[in-house]
């Protein structure tokens, strides 16, 4: 079955290559990004011919998940254009690197922002008409970091991308009874064929920095991201991140897991998540909510 879906921050990065791999699965898709008369102007016109040369529906939409007209106006824009919207990829996110300490909190609470209060953007926009449709999927990308190892200097998009996994969580049970699916994607550290590293956000603070990396963590952050490199199989493929999104968004409605891992490196996020994820589903069923775990509407 084919499905209008919209992917935000698809620019580049995973969004770039989920919106491509549902394309070329069939479905319609709606890559959205900022500035697509802008800086992302040539992206634009990139996707127009890609789309053009594997004979796939790939469309660009401004969206910028920071701004609540531009979210409301993109998804007036899909359903206008399009007649339905079935699927949304909460995927935009930006990461940054350093001490904690030096991050002022502007930056955090820009990282929340991007992170967190984006993908809430974008669900009261759409959600009053998924919740009429009475069917429908939110996939959630979230990050391994949520739960496996964390390694430090990583803190504001640690902590925002857990804060976007608790609310995709709160969202699941809130949602199922009308209709309205969850899946949380949760790729591990790719360190390589993704730009999340090279264009990460630095520390404001640079007199913080210095005392760091003068100090006694002097080193710290190159053995941290020098680590991590070490730990992902020399095979680790981040395209198998937008395999596993087209295979969860092709299956019937009610049969989607709850939480997918892709994680070459096997950080542990998948033995905790599956620990909590247990321990969620043990409450509604003790509390008399059992209902609340699965969708409705199943088809």
């Amino acid at each position: 079955m084919s499905h209008t879906i919209l992917v935000t921050g698809a620019s580049s990065g995973f969004g770039l290559m989920t919106a491509r791999a549902l394309a070329k699965a069939g479905h319609t898709v709606y890559a959205s990004m900022r500035e697509t008369a802008g800086r992302n102007a040539t992206r634009v016109a990139e996707i127009a011919q890609w789309s053009e040369n594997n004979d796939a529906d790939l469309r660009s939409v401004e969206l910028d998940v920071q701004s609540e007209a531009s979210v409301a106006g993109a998804i007036a824009h899909v359903l206008a254009d399009a007649g339905r919207l079935d699927v949304i990829v909460h995927n935009a996110g930006h990461m940054v690197f350093g001490p904690a300490e030096a991050f002022t909190p502007e930056q955090m609470i820009q990282q929340y922002d991007v992170n967190v209060l984006g993908a809430q953007r974008v669900n009261r926009a759409a959600l009053p008409y998924l919740r009429k449709q009475g069917k429908a999927l939110l996939l959630w990308v979230g990050s391994s970091s949520t739960r496996g190892g964390t390694p430090p200097f990583l803190a504001p998009y640690f902590a925002a991308k857990a804060a976007m996994d608790a609310l995709a969580v709160s969202y699941a049970s809130e949602l199922s009874r009308w209709g309205i699916e969850t899946t949380i994607m949760v790729p591990g550290a790719f360190t390589k064929g993704t730009n999340h590293f090279a264009h990460s956000g630095k520390p404001a603070d640079a007199h913080i920095v210095a005392e760091y990396e003068e100090g006694p963590y002097a080193g710290v952050a190159e053995q941290a991201l020098k680590g991590l490199a070490s730990l992902e199989p020399a095979d680790a493929d981040p395209e198998a991140v937008a395999r596993e999104i087209v295979r969860v968004v092709g299956l019937p409605h009610g049969k989607r897991p709850f939480r997918v891992h892709v994680d070459p490196s096997q950080d542990g996020a998948e033995i905790v998540n599956g620990v909590a994820d247990r321990v969620r589903a043990e409450l509604f069923r003790n509390v008399g909510l059992a209902d609340l775990l699965t969708p409705r509407g199943r088809g």
